[in-house]
């Protein structure tokens, strides 16, 4: 089992030095809340990494493009985490929570509750 991250960002340098002009001239209509929580302008958040560093399961970030090509059939709206069993993809937390998740102690708190909880029947 694993956790999958996929911001609403493609790969590219060209994309990358856009999405950081967005983020700092005009960060309310910045497209990836996920990429607003972690990261800073220039970097990941300390706070974050030391977070997925003691995480029990293993972690993927991906960006748009590199999640449509590896998962094609997926239609789910982008910033999104998912749970990835074998080749099966679950929503744990989509792109409307995280845009409720203001900060980053909120997202924190998202995953725990619902993406690191055992399934509950």
């Amino acid at each position: 089992m694993k956790i999958l991250f996929v911001y609403n960002a493609d790969t590219g340098l060209f994309n990358t030095l856009a999405d950081m002009g967005h983020k700092i001239f005009s960060p309310d209509t910045y497209q990836c809340d996920l990429c607003q929580l972690t990261h800073g302008y220039f970097t990941e958040r300390s706070e974050w990494r030391e977070f997925i560093e003691q995480l029990a399961l293993e972690c993927r970030f991906l960006h748009r493009d590199e999640f449509h090509q590896e998962f094609p059939e997926q239609s789910a709206a982008l910033p999104a985490i998912f749970i990835q069993e074998d080749n099966q993809l679950r929503v744990c937390i989509d792109s409307e929570k995280l845009h409720q998740c203001n900060n980053l102690d909120k997202l924190i708190s998202a995953l725990k509750e619902n993406c690191l909880q055992p399934d509950r029947d």
